[in-house]
C-alpha cells in the first residue's frame, strides 16, 4: 500500500504525487488534522473552515475515483508508525511544503521515521521553490520552466482499499480552536477556485493594476486566488498556464478594452512569480519567521508587546480611521489588499513600535490565505528588518485621503464616524465637536511616531558592519533580472532587480 499524504495541497488535478503514487498500485488518500499545528499562534478557525471545505470536495472527488480521502486526527508520526505495522507501507507521497517552523519540525521527523521503518519518501515541488538552492541566479527561468510543464491530470481510477476507514472531517472545536467569527469569509473548494480563476481572468480582472490599491476596489478587482493557492485547491501552475492562455487570446483582439486587460495581466503575471520568490526566502532561511534577518536589528524593539497598543491595533481602536477601518474589514473578511497590508504592519511596527513577531501572527490567524512563507519575509520588510529594502512607514491618514477620499470605507466599516463630516473623516480629532464622538483619539502623534522611528532605524543602517551583512543578505535573498517585474513593466536586460517593499503576493 503506498499512501498519498495531502497537506495544502488539497485537489486532484495537477497532483503529481498522486497520480505516480496510483501508477504504482493500490493507494491510501491520507490527510492527517493535526492538533499541535493547530494549536499554533498562527493558526485559526477561519482557516480551518476554508480548509474543511476544501477537504469534503476533496473527498467527493477521491470517492468518485474510486477510494475516498481517509481523514484521521493526531500526530503525523505515530499515524505513519501505526499504519506501518498494521498494513505495511510501501512508499509515502506527497509534496514539498515550504511552512511554518512547527510545520519544519514535523516533516524532519517524519523523514527520520520513514529513514528508520525503511519507507521511501518521494516529495515532489508544489510551486516554484527551489529545495536546497545554491544561488538565485537563473531562478526565475527556472520558475518559467517549471510552470510550463504540463499539467498532471487526475488518475483515470483508484484501486478500492479493503476495510473500513475514517472519512470525517473534524469540526473546529474539535481540534481545540476557538470561535473565530469571519461572516465573509471566500469559500474553499476546487469549484470555487476555478470560479474564482475564470471570473478574473473574463470578468473582473480589466483594471487589476489600477484598483488592487484601493480597499474600495481591490475585493472585486483582485484575484482573490491567494486562499486556493495556500491550500492547494488550486495549484500555481494551473493559474500560470490559464493567466498565459488568456493573454495569448487576447493579443489579436480587436476588442478595445483589449488593451487595459493585457497591462492587467503582465502585473498580474509578475506577481505569480513575486509570490514563490517570497517563499524561496523562508525555504532558504526559516529562522526570519522568528529572528531579524539583519541582526543590526536585533533588541531594537521591546521583545513583549504593550498590550494596551497591541489591542487597540487588533481591534481596530487607534483613533485613525483609515487603518481601522482596514483592520475591522480584515476581521470580518480574513482577507485585505496588499497595501493594506503593508500599511497595518508598518502602523505596528513603527508608529506603535511592536514587535513584528507579535503582530504578525495576529495577522497571521486574520488571514484565511495566510502563507508563512510569503507572510514573514514581507512582514520583516515592512518592519524594516531586512537590511536591505527601503524603509516605508506608511501615513494612515495619507492612505485614507489616496485610496478612500469620501471616506466611504470608512463610514462602512465605523459607524461612530457615519454623521462625521467629509472634511474630517480622516482627521475627526479635527472636528470641533470631536467630544462628542464614541471614537478614541489618536493613540500617537502620527508625525512625531513616524519620525522617532525613522530616526532609529535610518541611524542603524550608518552603523559599521551593517552594509557587509547587508551584501550578504541581498546575495542570497535579492531577485535578479527577468521574470519578476514589479508594476507589470518589463525588467532590463541585464539589470538586477532590488525585492519590492509592498505587500504584493495576495491578488
Amino acid at each position: 500500500m503506498h499512501i498519498v499524504w495531502f497537506k495544502k495541497d488539497l485537489r486532484v488535478a495537477d497532483h503529481r504525487p498522486l497520480a505516480m503514487a496510483a501508477s504504482r498500485g493500490a493507494i491510501l488518500p491520507l490527510y492527517i488534522a493535526e492538533p499541535g499545528f493547530w494549536a499554533g499562534q498562527d493558526a485559526s478557525a477561519r482557516q480551518w473552515a476554508f480548509a474543511a471545505e476544501c477537504l469534503q470536495e476533496l473527498q467527493a472527488d477521491l470517492a468518485a475515483l474510486g477510494q475516498p480521502l481517509c481523514v484521521m486526527t493526531g500526530d503525523a508520526v505515530s499515524i505513519f508508525r501505526d499504519l506501518h505495522q498494521r498494513h505495511g507501507i510501501t512508499g509515502l507521497w506527497s509534496h514539498e511544503e515550504t511552512g511554518n517552523g512547527w510545520t519544519y519540525a514535523r516533516d524532519l521527523a517524519v523523514a527520520a521515521w520513514a529513514k528508520e521503518a525503511g519507507v521511501p519518501w518521494y516529495e515532489a515541488p508544489q510551486f516554484g521553490v527551489i529545495r536546497r538552492l545554491k544561488t538565485r541566479d537563473g531562478w526565475a527561468r527556472a520558475w518559467d520552466r517549471q510552470m510550463a510543464e504540463r499539467i498532471t491530470p487526475p488518475p483515470s481510477a483508484l484501486q478500492p482499499l479493503k476495510g473500513e476507514w475514517p472519512t470525517s472531517v473534524p469540526s473546529a472545536s474539535a481540534l481545540g480552536l476557538a470561535p473565530d467569527h469571519c461572516p465573509h469569509r471566500q469559500a474553499g473548494g476546487k469549484q470555487a477556485a476555478t470560479g474564482c480563476l475564470h471570473s478574473f481572468l473574463h470578468k473582473r480582472g480589466r483594471d487589476y493594476r489600477f484598483e488592487m490599491s484601493s480597499p474600495l476596489t481591490a475585493f472585486d478587482a483582485c484575484s482573490r486566488l491567494s486562499p486556493h493557492l495556500t491550500w492547494g485547491s488550486l495549484s500555481m501552475r494551473e493559474v500560470a498556464q490559464a493567466s498565459a492562455a488568456r493573454m495569448e487570446a487576447l493579443r489579436y483582439s480587436p476588442d478595445a478594452d483589449a488593451r487595459a486587460w493585457r497591462a492587467s495581466l503582465v502585473s498580474f503575471m509578475g506577481r505569480q512569480h513575486w509570490h514563490c520568490h517570497f517563499m524561496q526566502k523562508l525555504e532558504d532561511e526559516p529562522r526570519l519567521e522568528f529572528e531579524n534577518l539583519h541582526h543590526a536589528y536585533d533588541g531594537v524593539r521591546p521583545d513583549i508587546a504593550d498590550p494596551a497598543k497591541l489591542s487597540a491595533w487588533a481591534n481596530g481602536e487607534t483613533g485613525f480611521p483609515f487603518l481601522d477601518a482596514c483592520m475591522r474589514e480584515l476581521n470580518q473578511h480574513g482577507w485585505i489588499n496588499f497595501r493594506m497590508r503593508a500599511m497595518l504592519v508598518s502602523f505596528a511596527s513603527h508608529h506603535l513600535w511592536l514587535p513584528w513577531r507579535e503582530t504578525g501572527l495576529h495577522l497571521a490567524r486574520k488571514f484565511v490565505d495566510y502563507e508563512a512563507g510569503i507572510h514573514w519575509p514581507q512582514v520583516q520588510m515592512q518592519s524594516g528588518t531586512t537590511g536591505i529594502n527601503t524603509i516605508r512607514i506608511y501615513n494612515p491618514v495619507k492612505q485614507g485621503m489616496d485610496q478612500d477620499p469620501s471616506g466611504a470605507f470608512i463610514r462602512a466599516q465605523i459607524p461612530e464616524l457615519a454623521a462625521l463630516p467629509n472634511a474630517f473623516i480622516h482627521e475627526p480629532w479635527r472636528w470641533p465637536e470631536a467630544a462628542q464622538l464614541r471614537y478614541p483619539k489618536p493613540i500617537v502623534d502620527n508625525a512625531a511616531a513616524a519620525k522617532a522611528a525613522r530616526d532609529i532605524l535610518y541611524g542603524l543602517r550608518k552603523r559599521a558592519g551593517h552594509h557587509l551583512e547587508s551584501g550578504k543578505i541581498a546575495e542570497k535573498h535579492g531577485s535578479r533580472k527577468a521574470g519578476l517585474p514589479m508594476t507589470g513593466s518589463k525588467a532590463r536586460p541585464g539589470r538586477k532587480t532590488q525585492t519590492h517593499a509592498q505587500f504584493k503576493m495576495d491578488f
